[in-house]
This record gives C-alpha cells, sequence and structure tokens, in this order.
C-alpha cells in the first residue's frame, strides 16, 4: 500500500499545480478564469487525494506486503490470490439494465428510468450473491 499511496498524492500534487497554473494561464489569455477547466482539475485532484488518503490509512493498519518490503523474495508473494468466477451471465445482464436506464434518462422517460434503476438493481444483486445460493454455492461460503 506504501507505492499507492505515494502514487496518488504525487498524482494529487500534479493536479493542484497544474489547476493553480491552469487559472492564472486562463484568466491573463481571455480576462477571466475558465472555471469548467479549473474545476474539473480541482476535483480530480480531490478525488486521487482521497484514494492516497485511503491507501495511506490502511498502509498504517495492516503489515508491508512483499510488494513493499526491498527485501522480499518472490516466493513472499507466492499462494492463493483469491478467488476469481469461472464465469457469468451477471455482468451482461447489468450492462443491459444500465442500457436501458441509460436509454430512459436520453429520452427522458420516467418509468424507462425507473425499469433500468430497478433492473440494474436486481443484477447488481445477482451478481453479488451469485456464489452465495443455489447450484453454484461453495463449500467455504
Amino acid at each position: 500500500m506504501k507505492t499507492e499511496w505515494r502514487i496518488f498524492l504525487i498524482i494529487a500534487g500534479f493536479l493542484f499545480g497544474t489547476a493553480i497554473l491552469y487559472g492564472v494561464w486562463t484568466n491573463g489569455e481571455s480576462g477571466g478564469i475558465e472555471w469548467v477547466g479549473t474545476i474539473a482539475l480541482l476535483l480530480s485532484f480531490l478525488l486521487c487525494s482521497m484514494c492516497g488518503g485511503f491507501f495511506w490509512f490502511v498502509s498504517r493498519r495492516i503489515d508491508l506486503r512483499p510488494e513493499d518490503r526491498p527485501d522480499a523474495e518472490i516466493a513472499d508473494g507466492a499462494g492463493e490470490v483469491g478467488f476469481f468466477s469461472p464465469g457469468s451471465y451477471w455482468p451482461f445482464g447489468l450492462a443491459m439494465a444500465a442500457a436501458i436506464a441509460a436509454v430512459g434518462l436520453a429520452l427522458w422517460q420516467y418509468w424507462l428510468i425507473g425499469a433500468g434503476l430497478l433492473a440494474v438493481i436486481f443484477a447488481a444483486c445477482g451478481l453479488l450473491f451469485e456464489y452465495y445460493s443455489g447450484t453454484r454455492r461453495t463449500a467455504e461460503h
């Protein structure tokens, strides 16, 4: 986690400096600050700061990972990484539900927006609980 928070905070510092420079530059060129770009850069700075702060907060509470130790060997990172789904239809359903909600938003049809959001919630729950119920339930859960 040490590497991650450093990367995010370096990018955040760059974005903050760029936002200041962009605001000063647009103020000199056109006589007024171009607010859309300046605000976008400031929001990007805040987002990177939040991610970097979270990684810094977590890195203080966990032991160093092999990636963070300079004396680590390749074998230190060996072992089970996690569980990865061999195949699922739920991401397709989630994408279709989001597409329905997006079409409803584009056409400004409240009933289609509602149906799409309801389908998004249903598909997200299906994806989340796929391995906790039914025939694909694993012995570990």
